[in-house]
C-alpha cells in the first residue's frame, strides 16, 4: 500500500492538498465545469458510449455531427418538429370528431315555420306551413292534405261571394279552404265540409282558434276583407294576397296551381 503523498513519485500533499508534481490539464480543453445536475451530461455520454461501441474510425460527417454545437442544433430542429406535427395531430382529431357529430343521429327536429314578407308577387318564396286546424265535425284536418288549393282567410269579411266565385273560377282538382279563427254558422258559407260539391269542386271550412295561420305568414289583422294564399301541389305558396275581396285578383295565378 502506498503512503500518503507517494504517488508514483508524486502523491497528494500531507495537508490535503494537491501535488505540486501532477501536470496541469492540457490548455485546449478549455474550462470544464462540472455540473450540479448530472443529467445534463447525457448527450456526451451518449456520444461517448456510440463512439466506444464503433467499431472502425469515425468518418469526417461522423465527428462534425458528434461536436456539441451540431447536437444542440439537432435537438433544436427535434423542437421545432414536433411542434407542427402535434398542430396537425390535434386539428385531423379536431376533424374526426366534427364528422362524428354531425353524421351521429340526434333527436328530429321540428320544422320551422317560414315567415314571410308583405308581398303578392314572390312565386315559391316559402311553403304552407304544416298546420291541423279544427273541421266542421270538430276533428283535426291537416292543413295541406288536399293540394293544390286557395286558402281564404275569412275572418272580419263578409265573403259569401267570394267563396263562391272562387269555387266557381277554380278547377274540379283544386280545393278551397276557407279559415277562421272564430267558428261561424254554416249559413255564412254557400258550400261547407270537405266533401265534392255539386260542381265537382271540394270546399273545406276550417277552424283556426289561435289564429296561427295568420301569424305564421305574416298577414297583419283583419281588416274586412279577405286574405288569399295560393297553394300549389308541392305544397308552395305560389301567390300571398294579404287583402282581396274579388276573384279577379286571383284568376291571374290560378292556372298555376
Amino acid at each position: 500500500m502506498s503512503r500518503a503523498g507517494d504517488n508514483g513519485g508524486g502523491g497528494w500533499s500531507p495537508d490535503g492538498g494537491s501535488s505540486d508534481d501532477l501536470p496541469d490539464l492540457p490548455e485546449e480543453w478549455g474550462v470544464i465545469v462540472v455540473p450540479d445536475d448530472l443529467s445534463e451530461l447525457a448527450d456526451e455520454v451518449a456520444a461517448i458510449r456510440a463512439e466506444l461501441g464503433q467499431g472502425g474510425p469515425q468518418t469526417r460527417w461522423q465527428r462534425f455531427a458528434g461536436r456539441p454545437v451540431p447536437r444542440h442544433l439537432r435537438r433544436i430542429g427535434v423542437a421545432l418538429l414536433r411542434a407542427p406535427v402535434l398542430i396537425i395531430s390535434i386539428a385531423l382529431l379536431v376533424t374526426v370528431a366534427s364528422l362524428f357529430a354531425s353524421a351521429w343521429p340526434g333527436p328530429a327536429r321540428t320544422p320551422g315555420t317560414q315567415r314571410t314578407a308583405d308581398t303578392t308577387d314572390d312565386p315559391g318564396a316559402d311553403s304552407l306551413p304544416a298546420l291541423e286546424l279544427i273541421g266542421p265535425d270538430g276533428r283535426t284536418v291537416a292543413l295541406r292534405s288536399r293540394l293544390p288549393a286557395v286558402v281564404l282567410l275569412t275572418d272580419g269579411c263578409d265573403c259569401a261571394r267570394l267563396v263562391s266565385e272562387t269555387v266557381a273560377a277554380v278547377r274540379p282538382e283544386i280545393t278551397v279552404v276557407t279559415v277562421s279563427a272564430v267558428r261561424r254558422s254554416t249559413a255564412a258559407v254557400p258550400v261547407t265540409g270537405s266533401a265534392p260539391q255539386a260542381q265537382g269542386k271540394t270546399v273545406r271550412t276550417l277552424l283556426d282558434q289561435t289564429d296561427q295561420l295568420r301569424r305564421d305568414l305574416d298577414l297583419g289583422p283583419p281588416d274586412g276583407t279577405a286574405a288569399a294564399i295560393l297553394v300549389g301541389s308541392d305544397g308552395e305558396i305560389v301567390r300571398r294576397l294579404p287583402r282581396t275581396a274579388s276573384v279577379e285578383t286571383l284568376r291571374p295565378d290560378l292556372a298555376r296551381l
